[in-house]
């Protein structure tokens, strides 16, 4: 039986800018992405820390270094620039293959650098 487990997450990084008119996506700087291992079509689920709105789209790598979280297409009209979000992807696994499985959690410092990448496991206590 597979079972949904948590893959990568990029915790609190603050939204840059939204475009209801662009195609609809989250756009990353290329740095988040890489830091959480995430690609590009990939998908996420994005929780809005200031609002307790909730989403799921997909990931468009933006220019690295840039800092950019940019909440596109319909999903932009649950988001403001400012706002905290939490992106969120996702696995499934058999139980054989937990204790192998690392989730990438990558916290975000000023001007949504990377601060941090931690690295969990089903077995570790938060």
């Amino acid at each position: 039986m597979l079972r949904p487990f948590l893959r990568a997450k990029i915790h609190r990084a603050r939204v840059t800018r939204c475009d209801v008119d662009y195609v609809g996506s989250i756009t990353l700087d290329r740095d988040l992405l890489d830091a959480a291992d995430l690609l590009p079509l990939e998908q996420v689920d994005v929780y809005n820390i200031t609002t307790g709105t909730r989403f799921t789209t997909y990931c468009i790598s933006g220019e690295r270094g840039g800092g950019e979280v940019g909440i596109n297409g319909a999903a932009a009209h649950l988001a403001r620039p400012g706002d905290l979000v939490i992106i969120a992807a996702y696995c499934q696994l058999d139980r054989e293959d937990l204790p192998h499985h690392r989730a990438r959690v990558v916290l975000i410092g000023e001007d949504n650098r990377v601060a941090e990448v931690r690295e969990q496991t089903p077995f570790d206590e938060e």
